[in-house]
């Protein structure tokens, strides 16, 4: 009789163990195969992205004045494949997934298709790839993640009625996150990016999907592209002693700045709204085309592109410090860029306005060389952290991308004194402000306002007890 009982009680635990062990297989599936298609579009964007640079770059160098077409051409052209085709997919593509998070229920998937699909996918990069080789101010890191999101998104849908159920919110940041990671080759930045930005949902029911989906999204991307660093290793060693003051003024400068600029931009947005017509979406667009070109051709080429060449060049030539147009044209650049209503991100451009506010002061105070890069990579971190008030994940992401970690102190500094100085100017970041425009546009859009539910999943979606979630 015990035999038995213990045979039994055997063959129960064995039946038990391998049922949770299939779910959580099933749970995982859908992460895994997202993180893949994640890496590889990742792969595969960053390259053309940066062939339109090349080809940016080749024009200018044999003939420049073709710019003054080229450009007008090429916004008017992102601007309407956006217009066209998918309204949502315009501009960075981070807000879109905010709101996505914030709809993300049963009763709005309908809703969260405008903000995250395949259509959106497609039309990001399209547009994005043309404004970036007209010139355009813009990255490619803000689409990346609104690209990420829409392929979770697309898999959880796709699962069948069977399937364990996976909460869409967690599917969404988790896809964010991966998108973060792959396109920074930053895993720690996608993580902190999700915890500060995303997240609504207390991180313990998706942790280990999150770190999961990061680390294959991140090592698919490097199979193709290599272990590489965003940058690369700029020498921040035998610092001064003083150099802690100039960090914390650069950040303050920077923080004010990213947050006045951003203010900018809301505003712009706003008068927009007012344009009736067509024709005055294609006035404004021109010139703010017209404007890019004459200032590429007539002043300097580091107006085009994302600004990565600049940040490059004073932290790894003798380049040290920028002229002071070259800071002023870094910041109004993403402003005449971002503001057409065409794809592209303001990660990269709020980077290299960093970078170049940074450079100046360095100039200013006649800096050595291993200060003048620790007051770069400080620039960076506030003005990013002016744009989207996330000081740790602005702090971690250029850490990552430089791999000096001797300087951790300093960069988180630098985001905490430039999240402070831009509650000064406005106490909402500015993708705050373009996410609940976004879940606004799309909610009366479907002549329905759902309740939103902001801090936990439906009963429904909340994720079962197994060990992947």
């Amino acid at each position: 009789m015990i035999k038995e009982k213990i045979s039994l009680g055997r063959t129960l635990f064995e039946k038990i163990g391998s049922e949770k062990v299939k779910q959580n297989l099933l749970q995982a599936l859908p992460f895994l195969v997202g993180s893949v298609i994640t890496g590889l579009i990742a792969v595969v964007y960053t390259r053309l992205f940066a062939l339109a640079e090349h080809g940016t770059a080749y024009i200018y160098h044999h003939h420049a004045y073709l710019f003054f077409l080229i450009t007008p051409c090429c916004f008017v052209l992102s601007w309407w494949v956006v217009k066209r085709f998918s309204p949502y997919a315009r501009g960075s593509g981070i807000p879109q997934v905010m709101a996505a998070i914030e709809l993300s229920s049963p009763r709005s998937s309908i809703l969260v298709n405008r903000l995250l699909s395949i259509k959106v996918i497609l039309v990001k990069i399209l547009s994005s790839l043309v404004m970036v080789f007209g010139g355009g101010i813009i990255g490619r890191e803000g689409p990346t993640i609104q690209i990420a999101g829409s392929v979770f998104w697309k898999i959880n849908q796709w699962l069948p009625a069977w399937w364990p159920r996976i909460s869409k919110k967690n599917m969404i940041m988790t896809g964010a996150a991966a998108g973060l990671a792959a396109a920074f080759n930053t895993p720690l930045g996608g993580i902190v990016f999700a915890v500060e930005e995303l997240t609504k949902t207390h991180i313990s029911y998706f942790k280990t999907a999150l770190f999961t989906a990061i680390i294959i999204a991140g090592l698919t991307a490097q199979a193709f592209l290599g272990p590489y660093l965003y940058l690369g290793y700029p020498d921040v060693s035998h610092l001064s002693g003083f150099i802690f003051l100039p960090v914390v003024l650069a950040a303050i400068l920077c923080g004010l700045t990213g947050s006045a600029i951003s203010k900018l931009m809301l505003g712009l947005f706003r008068w927009k709204k007012t344009f009736k017509a067509d024709y005055k979406h294609l006035a404004y667009l021109v010139v703010c085309a017209l404007i890019v070109a004459s200032l590429a051709v007539f002043v300097t080429e580091g107006m085009f592109g994302s600004g990565k060449e600049l940040i490059t060049r004073v932290l790894f030539t003798n380049e040290k410090y920028s002229p002071w147009y070259i800071a002023i044209l870094r910041i109004a650049g993403p402003v005449l860029s971002f503001t057409s209503g065409a794809a592209g991100g303001v990660f990269a451009p709020s980077l290299a306005a960093g970078a170049s506010v940074g450079s100046l002061l360095a100039g200013w105070f006649h800096l050595s060389a291993t200060d003048t890069n620790l007051l770069v990579l400080s620039g960076m971190v506030g003005f990013l952290t002016g744009v989207t008030r996330t000081p740790f994940t602005s702090a971690i992401l250029v850490l990552e991308m430089t791999d000096r970690h001797n300087v951790i102190f300093y960069l988180m500094l630098a985001g905490m004194a430039a999240s402070l100085a831009a509650l000064v100017i406005d106490k909402h970041s500015f993708y705050d402000h373009l996410r609940t425009q976004y879940f606004h546009d799309v909610t009366h859009a479907g002549n329905a306002a759902p309740a939103v539910e902001e801090n936990q999943a439906t009963a429904h979606e909340l994720p079962p007890q197994g060990n992947f979630l």
